[in-house]
């Protein structure tokens, strides 16, 4: 009797594709994740200001234009201060590059559309939304002698659409390839839903830890005239 022949190969699992479907069924929303540039300072501050709100924190926020854009874009990218911005339209975006870090573009399929008053535009067919917005700087562990990064603050528009995961997974993939071991950030006690969300994204709550800071009338004491007493 003749062997049986052998099964045919697996079928490869097809990965999802960069550049989104032209003609998307459903609500679709396009994504893209990018890094902000000087002319974002705008709607960055904006973005910063809501979050003071939501925070409760809104009596500190003191952030100007002019002092965002001075501070941000001096060094190049993961050097210092790099803001990931993640924004939506309904319209597929351009194509545009960058020479660090080219865009990551993606389409989602809703089954129902969501609306945001954080646009761009003022044209509802194309207006570009921020939904997330992430800035992040080295720190370093002299436990585990590497390097890391530290998320000052991750700005969110709308929330419960995934698009936090996926922001926060292009965070962490882009600390992997760069050879660092650890994303570090606070969240505030009272945001259970942003802990629960940490948590089930593999994030430890350290609640043995607490933030110190020196800041205001306590930092400028520490003067030129106060280092000269103290020589």
């Amino acid at each position: 009797m003749a062997a049986a022949a052998p099964p045919p190969p697996p079928t490869q699992t097809p990965t999802a594709p960069t550049i989104l479907p032209e003609t998307p069924i459903g609500n679709a929303l396009f994504v893209r994740i990018r890094l902000a540039v000087r002319s974002d300072v705008p709607t960055f501050r904006s973005s910063c200001g809501k979050n003071a709100v939501f925070e409760r924190l809104a009596h500190l926020f003191s952030a100007t234009e002019a002092s965002l854009s001075s501070t941000l874009f001096n060094s190049p990218a993961f050097q210092s201060f790099t803001i990931f911005i993640l924004e939506t339209s309904k319209v597929p975006f351009p194509n545009t590059t960058h020479p660090i870090y080219p865009p990551l573009v993606r389409c989602l399929n809703l089954d129902l559309p969501i609306t945001t008053s954080n646009k761009k535009s003022s044209d509802p067919t194309t207006a570009t939304c921020w939904f997330l917005v992430c800035i992040v700087f080295p720190n370093y562990s002299t436990f585990l002698g590497k390097p890391g990064f530290y998320v000052e603050d991750l700005l969110s528009v709308i929330g419960r659409r995934g698009l936090g995961k996926m922001l926060l997974s292009v965070l962490a993939a882009q600390v992997v390839k760069m050879g660092y071991r650890r994303v570090d950030w606070a969240v505030l006690d009272w945001n259970v839903n942003a802990i629960k969300f940490y948590e089930e994204m593999g994030a430890q709550v350290l609640n043995k830890w607490k933030i110190c800071r020196l800041t205001g009338e306590a930092l400028q004491a520490y003067d030129l005239d106060f280092i000269n007493y103290i020589r």
